[in-house]
C-alpha cells in the first residue's frame, strides 16, 4: 500500500528541518570557537606585546623617565640665553611653565576627549571603518598614542607590521596613563613632539618663533605653534605664512567649538596677523658664536672625568645641561660692533694699497704663490673635485671657472651673492684683515666679551683662543718693565737709547735704525715712545733668562726664546694670555687668569661642578701702580696718545701699543680701574699686511677698536663702570721726581731743533706721514 503523498512531505519536511537546525548550530560553535580562539590570541598578543615578547616593550623606568636627547643651553651672566649644544634641538618645559592657551589649543585639535580616556578613544576608534567608508581622512590616535610613537618610534613599517605596531602604541598609551598623571601625559608630549626648522619641544619651539617662553604665548601664537603639529614644513610660519596663517584659524575654530574662547575672541585673533619674532639660534648666527665654540670644548673637558648618577659619561649634546658663563651680552654686543665699525673702513684703506688695489700682490714672490697653491689643494671644492676622480690638471682648471657663491662682504647682511672663481674667492677672502678682542674684570679674571673674528659664517679661525698665537711686538714691553721696576729700577731713572751689545752678538744691537734719539732718556718717556734700543738695553740689566722665566710666571704659556729680540715681541703668543699677564696692574700685583664658565648643572638643576678663578700674586701693590703710571704715560703723550686726542678718552685709563716686523700684526692692550681689554688685528697670513707704519701700527690698527669699545660702555650707565673712578694708589707709595718735565719734553729726539708734533711711531721713530 502506497505511501500518502503528503505523508512522504511531511516527514521529508521534518528531517530537512532537523539537518538545518543541525547545521546552524554547528556554525553557531565554530563562530564560538572562532571568536574565542580570537579572543584568547589577542589576549595573548597583547600580553607578549607588554612582556617585551614581540618587539621590544619599555620598562616602568623608561616610561617614567623617557631618554629624548634634550639639547644644553648656554647662557650668559645676564642670564640671557646664549646658544644651545644638541644633536636634536630640543628642550623641556614643565606643565606650570606652560600657558593654558597652548594646553587648549592642543586638546582642542588633537584630542578633545583627552580628560576622559584611559589612553584609548573608544568613540575615535569605533569611527574609523565609517570615516574609511565615507573615504574621509580623521586622525584617530589620542595624544597619549601619539607621544607613544614620538617616544618609541616606528623602526620600519609594512603591510604585515603595521598592525602590530599599532597594538604596541595601544599597549604603551595604557601603560602611559597608569603610570601617569594627565598633566604628565600632556607636558611630556609637547616636549617631544617636532615643529619646524629642526626645533623640538614646546620651549624651544616659542623662543624661537616668538623669542618668548612658553608661559607668555599668547592665543593666536598657540593656535600657531599647535598648528604645526600636523605638518611642522608646509604650516612653518616662517616658510610658509599663508599656509601657517590658515591652519591657525583651523585651531582657533576648534577652539571656539570646545569654549575655550568665544565668538569674539575667534573673530579677533582669525583676522588678524601674528608676528613672528625668529631667533633661531644655529652653530654661526646669534651673539658671540666664537665664544659659544670655546665654552663647548671647555664644558667638554670640565666633564670628562665625571659621571652621572647611573654612572655614565655627561653628554653635553644629549643630557640637557646648564652651562652658566661670565659673558655680558651688552659688552659683547659693544665689542661686535666696536670691531665692524673699524675694520669697514680699515679694510678699504687695506685694499686701496699698491697690489691690492689691482691683484698684483698675488705676483710678489714665491711665498705669495706658495700660500695660494696651499689653499687652493687644501680647499674643499678642490678635495671635491679630486674625490671625483678628476686630474690635478682638470681640478686645477674647474677651480677657474666661475660659478654663483656668496662671499663675506662688509655690508648690511654680511655677504655678497656674486658670480666668482672658486680660486677668485680665495684671494678674495685671504686679504681680509681679521681681529680678536678679548675684555675681563682684573680682579675676578671674569671675560666679559669675547670676540674671535670678524664673521663666524665665513670665518671660524679663532683670533682670541689661548691656542691661537701671533708676534706681540711691543706689547712684551711692560712685563720687562715691570721685571725691571720689581727688581729695583725707578720709572724716572734714565736708560740708555744707543745699541746694545750681546755676548752672542758680534756688533751692537741697534733695533731703532734709522731713529735717533738722546743717549739716554728717562725709564718711561722711554715706555711711552716704544725705544727699542731702551728695552734692549734694561733686557741687558735684568738677564734674558730672568726676564722668560718672569714672563712664564706671569701667565705666559707660549714658548719665548731666549735672544735679546724676545725683549721687542718677537714670540708668538696668545691675545689670553696677554691679557692675563697684564691683568696684575690694575688689580694691584695680582695675576688673574681669565675664566668664563661659573658652574654647570644638569637638566634638574642640580649643580655639576662649580668654577672660580685662578689667582696669584706676582707683584707688590707699589709696582702695579709704577707701572700704571708709566702705561699712563703712554695713552698721555706716547704711541697710544690718539686716544686722547682723537677719539675723546679722557678717563683714566692706562696701556701698550705694539706692531710687528713689516706691520703684519697690531696690538692694543688697555685697562680701567674695573675693566682690561685687547684687540689684535692682522691677516691670517703675514704676507698680506700694511706697507705703511702710519697705517698699520698698533695706534692706527687696533687701538680705535679698544677706543670705540671703551665709549660703548662708558655711555651704557647700566653696566657699572664708573667713567670718573681712577687707579687707587696704594698706601705709602712713594713716586719719583714728580717734578720731572713730561716725556715730549725729555725724549731727546732729534728733530733738527725744532718743536716735535707728530704722533710717536710703534718702533719709537717719529711718523712722519701722519702729522696730528
Amino acid at each position: 500500500m502506497k505511501e500518502k503523498p503528503e505523508n512522504i512531505y511531511k516527514r521529508k519536511g521534518g528531517s530537512e528541518t532537523k539537518a538545518g537546525s543541525t547545521r546552524t548550530r554547528r556554525a553557531i560553535r565554530i563562530l564560538w570557537t572562532v571568536f574565542i580562539l580570537f579572543v584568547v590570541s589577542f589576549v595573548i598578543l597583547i600580553v607578549s606585546i607588554e612582556n617585551g615578547l614581540v618587539g621590544y616593550m619599555p620598562s616602568l623606568a623608561e616610561l617614567e623617565n623617557p631618554q629624548s636627547a634634550i639639547s644644553s643651553d648656554v647662557y650668559a651672566a645676564d642670564g640671557v640665553l646664549l646658544g644651545r649644544y644638541y644633536v636634536t634641538d630640543r628642550s623641556n618645559s614643565k606643565f606650570s611653565e606652560i600657558s593654558p592657551n597652548i594646553i587648549n589649543a592642543l586638546i582642542a585639535t588633537e584630542d578633545v576627549r583627552f580628560y576622559e580616556h584611559a589612553g584609548i578613544d573608544p568613540f575615535a576608534t569605533v569611527a574609523i571603518p565609517f570615516y574609511m567608508i565615507m573615504h574621509k581622512k580623521r586622525g584617530s590616535s589620542t595624544i597619549t598614542q601619539q607621544l607613544a610613537k614620538n617616544l618609541f618610534p616606528r623602526k620600519s613599517e609594512s603591510l604585515f607590521t603595521l598592525p602590530f605596531m599599532k597594538l604596541k602604541e595601544w599597549v604603551l598609551a595604557v601603560k602611559l596613563e597608569r603610570n601617569l598623571t594627565k598633566n604628565e601625559i600632556i607636558t611630556l608630549y609637547l616636549n617631544t613632539v617636532p615643529y619646524g626648522d629642526n626645533v623640538y619641544g614646546i620651549r624651544n619651539a616659542s623662543l624661537t618663533f616668538y623669542n618668548k617662553t612658553p608661559d607668555k604665548v599668547s592665543v593666536d601664537e598657540a593656535a600657531t605653534l599647535v598648528g604645526m603639529l600636523k605638518g611642522n614644513t608646509i604650516y612653518n610660519p616662517r616658510s610658509h605664512p599663508h599656509k601657517a596663517r590658515d591652519r591657525r584659524n583651523v585651531v582657533l575654530d576648534q577652539m571656539r567649538k570646545g569654549s575655550y574662547i568665544t565668538q569674539d575672541e575667534y573673530n579677533q585673533f582669525s583676522s588678524q596677523e601674528t608676528p613672528l619674532d625668529y631667533h633661531k639660534i644655529d652653530y654661526h648666527d646669534g651673539i658671540a658664536p666664537y665664544f659659544r665654540m670655546v665654552v663647548e670644548v671647555a664644558a667638554k673637558n670640565a666633564l670628562k672625568d665625571l659621571k652621572k648618577p647611573d654612572g655614565t659619561p655627561y653628554d653635553i649634546y644629549k643630557d640637557g645641561l646648564k652651562i652658566y658663563t661670565t659673558l655680558d651680552t651688552r659688552m659683547q654686543r659693544y665689542a661686535e660692533e666696536a670691531m665692524q665699525e673699524h675694520l669697514t673702513t680699515l679694510q678699504k684703506t687695506f685694499l686701496g694699497q699698491n697690489g691690492y688695489k689691482d691683484g698684483s700682490i698675488w705676483n710678489k714672490g714665491p711665498n705669495i704663490l706658495n700660500i695660494l697653491n696651499t689653499s687652493i689643494k687644501t680647499s674643499d671644492r678642490y678635495q671635491t673635485f679630486r674625490n671625483q676622480d678628476m686630474t690635478e690638471e682638470k681640478a686645477l682648471a674647474a677651480m677657474h671657472v666661475p660659478i654663483k657663491m656668496r662671499v663675506f662682504a662688509w655690508n648690511k647682511n654680511k655677504y655678497l651673492d656674486t658670480m666668482m672663481s672658486p680660486i677668485d674667492s680665495i684671494k678674495y677672502t685671504k686679504v681680509f684683515l681679521q681681529s680678536g678682542f678679548l675684555a675681563m674684570d682684573p680682579m675676578t679674571g671674569e671675560v666679559k666679551a669675547w670676540v674671535g673674528g670678524i664673521d663666524h659664517t665665513f670665518f671660524q679661525y679663532d683670533h682670541v683662543n689661548i691656542n691661537t698665537k701671533r708676534q706681540v711686538g711691543s706689547t712684551i714691553k711692560p712685563l720687562l718693565y715691570c721685571f725691571a721696576v720689581d727688581n729695583g729700577f725707578n720709572p724716572c731713572d734714565v736708560v740708555e737709547t744707543t745699541p746694545q751689545q750681546f755676548p752672542t752678538m758680534a756688533q751692537p744691537y741697534d733695533a731703532d735704525h734709522p731713529v735717533k734719539y738722546a743717549d739716554h732718556v728717562p725709564m718711561k718717556t722711554a715706555l711711552a715712545l716704544s725705544i727699542n734700543n731702551a728695552a734692549l738695553y734694561i733686557l741687558r740689566q735684568v738677564g734674558i733668562d730672568a726676564f722668560v722665566d718672569f714672563a712664564h710666571k706671569c701667565g705666559i704659556v707660549s714658548r719665548m726664546d731666549k735672544y735679546p729680540s724676545v725683549a721687542l715681541g718677537v714670540s708668538d703668543i696668545s691675545l689670553f694670555e696677554m691679557l692675563r699677564a697684564y691683568s696684575m696692574f690694575p688689580s694691584g700685583g695680582m695675576n688673574t687668569q681669565p675664566f668664563f664658565l661659573t658652574k654647570i648643572e644638569d637638566k634638574n638643576g642640580m649643580l655639576i661642578k662649580n668654577f672660580a678663578p685662578e689667582q696669584k700674586e706676582i707683584i707688590n701693590a707699589s709696582t702695579a701702580y709704577k707701572m700704571i703710571k708709566l702705561m699712563r704715560e703712554v695713552v698721555d703723550h706716547g704711541t697710544g696718545a690718539r686716544l686722547r686726542f682723537r677719539y675723546n678718552i679722557t678717563n683714566d685709563v692706562a696701556g701698550k701699543t705694539g706692531t710687528t716686523s713689516n706691520q703684519a700684526d697690531a696690538w692694543f692692550i688697555g685697562y680701567c680701574p674695573q675693566l682690561i681689554a685687547g684687540a689684535w688685528v692682522g691677516c691670517d697670513d703675514r704676507e698680506f699686511r700694511f706697507r705703511s707704519e702710519a697705517l698699520g701700527q698698533g695706534a692706527a690698527a687696533a687701538l680705535p677698536i679698544w677706543a670705540f669699545f671703551m665709549k660703548r660702555v662708558y655711555a651704557d650707565k647700566t653696566l657699572n663702570i664708573d667713567p670718573t673712578r681712577r687707579f687707587k694708589q696704594p698706601d705709602g707709595f712713594i713716586d719719583c721726581d714728580a717734578t720731572d718735565p713730561t716725556s715730549a719734553e725729555r725724549s731727546g729726539l732729534e728733530t733738527g731743533g725744532k718743536k716735535d708734533t707728530s704722533e710717536p711711531s710703534e718702533h719709537g721713530g717719529v711718523n712722519t706721514e701722519e702729522h696730528e
